[in-house]
């Protein structure tokens, strides 16, 4: 038996491609268990949750927004474990978390309840099974397909908020909410043993190179021989780690505060819950299949020029929800406006990969977690309260498009390997 629990620990398929695009798989499982509690599935959602318990949605919205502030203060430690340890069994014990936890509170019968089990589940989804953890291992994986990777990475997450937004969307209007988490939670922990088996920290550990190179190849003479992982105050002293950091506060502060509010404004301005949720669920469809087309032209051409680009497209839709007709034109707005702006929260982690090795990226996402996580509890909560006390979604939009322009400018500020070329 323990021969036997041995090989199974060690098995791990050959396919006759690089092992890399394996784990994404795998990676891909992780983000469905985790984008059920998600915040896009959430903002989704809301007002079914909130209608059967009588609640409001400023209370849906807080509950998303200490949910996502948990799980940006477990990621420094998150960060420094993978990259020590590797993901194999963190991922293990986070969806069997994860499946558990969802059960719990899609039972709760108190606000307590159901705040303690999403806050909970929500801290260990997050950063385990949904970014850090995934974007770390497409850097172990590859070098010069970084960016496309973590597109990818990003796509399993879009997909896997989609497709979570519909079956909850469906089994709770046809039952109940509850009904519909139960689901999941019982459905996610089997899902965990896949995950287990086909993990893997680095390339070297199935007998491969970055990309699938060949050891003494003349590309694999191109990567990195020797990479160490810089101590924190090294990290800290680079000014371009704190324009990233920054920028990416603000840049996913704007977006989320927009992505939880657009279901509540095109219902508002008169079109169906499921319509509403079609859109969303389109655009991030849409917004997810861009991701790895973005990454694979940063993977070739500036990254920070790129990035400059897609937050420049982002403002024009963003602009465009002031003025517009919601029934004639609110759908394909916000279908437009969600595709652009999908890139916008991996972004901050392409570039953060273009100025720092793999050995460190563990350590440097989780750096930058807390703010990037207290920004994505604080766009919902200030979206929610300011819609609630002016009455009106305008100020939201204008605050997101001037908050775009100040990330150009602090994304322009940042020095990296490709912004040299």
């Amino acid at each position: 038996m323990k021969k036997f629990a041995e090989n199974m620990y060690r098995w791990h398929p050959s396919p006759p491609f690089f092992y890399g695009w394996v784990v994404l798989g795998a990676a891909s499982i992780g983000a469905l268990i985790a984008t059920s509690v998600a915040q896009t599935v959430f903002g989704g959602v809301q007002d079914l949750i909130a209608g059967e318990i009588g609640w409001d949605r400023k209370t849906i919205a807080l509950a998303a927004t200490l949910g996502t502030w948990a799980s940006g203060l477990t990621m420094p430690f998150i960060g420094k474990l993978v990259d020590r340890f590797g993901p194999r069994w963190m991922m293990l014990f986070a969806s069997l978390l994860v499946g558990t936890g969802i059960i719990y509170f899609s039972g709760s019968q108190s606000i307590w309840q159901f705040f303690v089990g999403y806050i909970v589940v929500r801290a260990i989804a997050g950063p385990n099974l949904q970014n850090l953890i995934p974007r770390t291992i497409a850097v172990n994986f590859f070098e010069k397909k970084r960016n496309f990777a973590m597109g990818i990475t990003s796509l399993n997450r879009i997909i896997g908020e989609s497709i979570n937004i519909q079956i909850i969307t469906a089994i709770a209007t046809t039952y109940s909410w509850r009904t519909a988490y139960k689901a999941i939670g019982f459905v996610s922990i089997p899902l965990s043993l896949p995950i287990f088996l086909l993990i893997r920290h680095k390339p070297e550990d199935v007998g491969q190179l970055p990309d699938g190179d060949l050891p003494g190849s003349k590309d694999s003479i191109n990567t990195k021989p020797s990479e160490t992982t810089w101590p924190i105050l090294k990290i800290m002293s680079v000014p371009s780690f704190w324009f990233i950091m920054c920028g990416e506060f603000v840049a996913v502060t704007s977006t989320s505060m927009v992505l939880f509010q657009v279901v509540p404004f095109l219902t508002d301005g008169g079109i169906s819950q499921n319509a509403a949720a079609g859109a969303l669920t389109l655009g991030n469809v849409l917004g997810g299949l861009s991701v790895p087309v973005w990454g694979y032209f940063t993977d070739r051409f500036t990254t920070k020029k790129i990035a400059i680009c897609a937050l420049g497209m982002a403002i024009v839709p963003t602009i465009l929800f002031t003025v517009i007709n919601i029934p004639a034109y609110g759908f394909i707005l916000v279908v437009i406006w969600t595709t652009t702006t999908s890139l916008i929260f991996v972004l901050g982690s392409m570039i953060l990969g273009t100025v720092f090795d793999r050995a460190s990226f563990g350590t440097v996402t989780g750096m930058t977690g807390p703010t990037r996580t207290a920004a994505m509890g604080l766009g919902p909560s200030v979206g929610a309260f300011t819609v609630a006390w002016v009455d009106s979604y305008q100020p939201i939009f204008i605050a997101t498009a001037i908050g775009y322009f100040l990330v150009i400018f602090l994304y322009y500020k940042v020095t990296t390997g490709s912004s040299q070329r």
